[in-house]
C-alpha cells in the first residue's frame, strides 16, 4: 500500500508525520508544490489545475490513496479531484464540528488561508453547523510563508499575532481552530501567545482517522519498514530538507 501525501508546501509534513504513526506498514509519497506555494492567495481555478497535475503525478508512480493533507486544496478541488481519480483522495477541513460541538458560549477563533475562508465548503459548513455568529475567521497567509522559510521563532510569531490580535480581545475566544497544516508548527507555541482558557485544536488526527477507516479494507499492513519517497513540484527530493521538519516536530518526543 503506498500512500500519496500532497500539500502546496511543507505543511503537509505535519499530516505524514501523524500518518506515519498510525500506518506504520504503509508506504509514503509525499509531494510538496513548492514551485507554486501559497496556494491561499491563488484563484480556485488555478488551484484546481496544480492539485490535479500533483494527484495525477502520484497516482502515475503508484499511489493507491491520496491525502490533500492542505485545507485550500481540499476546499477549492477535492469534489474535482474526485471525480477525476478512481483511487480514494481524502481531503480535510477546518475542525470546525469539534469546536461548535464544545461550545459553551465564547467564540470560536478560525485561522485559516484566504482561499479557505472565502470557498463555499468552508462557508457551508459554518451554515450547516449554525455556527455563523460564534466563529470568527481570520486570514493568516504570513505564517505558511514563515513555516516555508522554517521560521519558528517564538517572538517572530508573537509580533506576526500582535498585528492581528493588538485590537482583540482574547477572552471572548474559547477555541482556536488552526485550518492550515502549516500552522501546526506553530500549536505549541500560540499556546505560549493566547490565553490558557483557549483551547487550541486542528485538522490532523481526524483525516489520518479517516484515511485509516478508508484503508481498513486493505490492512493488515504486514511490512516492518516504511519507505518513504518526497517530491517537490514532481521531481524526487533527496537532500534531506523535508527531514528537519520531522524532527521539529518530533523533537519533545
Amino acid at each position: 500500500m503506498r500512500i500519496g501525501i500532497f500539500d502546496s508546501g511543507v505543511g503537509g509534513l505535519t499530516v505524514l508525520n501523524e500518518a506515519m504513526m498510525a500506518l506504520p506498514g504503509a508506504d509514503f509519497i509525499f509531494y510538496a508544490d513548492l514551485d507554486h506555494v501559497p496556494y491561499g492567495i491563488k484563484t480556485k481555478s488555478e488551484v484546481n489545475q496544480l492539485t490535479y497535475d500533483a494527484v495525477d503525478f502520484l497516482v502515475n508512480i503508484g499511489a493507491d490513496a491520496v491525502v490533500l493533507a492542505c485545507n485550500t486544496a481540499t476546499s477549492a478541488s477535492v469534489s474535482y479531484l474526485r471525480q477525476s481519480f478512481k483511487v480514494p483522495v481524502i481531503g480535510m477541513e477546518p475542525a470546525l464540528k469539534p469546536a461548535v460541538e464544545r461550545f459553551s458560549g465564547k467564540k470560536i477563533l478560525v485561522m485559516a488561508t484566504e482561499l479557505t475562508l472565502k470557498e463555499k465548503k468552508f462557508n457551508d459548513l459554518v451554515q450547516r453547523l449554525d455556527a455563523t455568529d460564534i466563529i470568527y475567521p481570520v486570514p493568516m497567509p504570513e505564517l505558511v510563508l514563515m513555516a516555508e522559510d522554517f521560521n519558528f521563532d517564538q517572538k517572530n510569531l508573537n509580533a506576526v499575532l500582535d498585528r492581528k490580535f493588538n485590537s482583540i480581545d482574547l477572552a471572548q475566544f474559547e477555541t482556536l481552530v488552526l485550518g492550515c497544516t502549516h500552522f501546526i508548527y506553530y500549536k505549541e507555541m500560540m499556546r505560549q501567545y493566547f490565553p490558557h482558557s483557549i483551547e487550541i485544536i486542528d485538522g490532523n488526527k481526524g483525516t489520518v482517522r479517516n484515511l485509516t477507516k478508508i484503508l481498513e479494507a486493505d490492512q493488515p499492513f504486514s511490512k516492518s519498514r516504511q519507505c518513504i519517497e518526497y517530491y517537490v513540484s514532481g521531481i524526487k527530493e533527496n537532500n534531506g530538507r523535508f527531514e528537519k521538519y520531522l524532527d521539529f516536530l518530533n523533537k519533545d518526543e
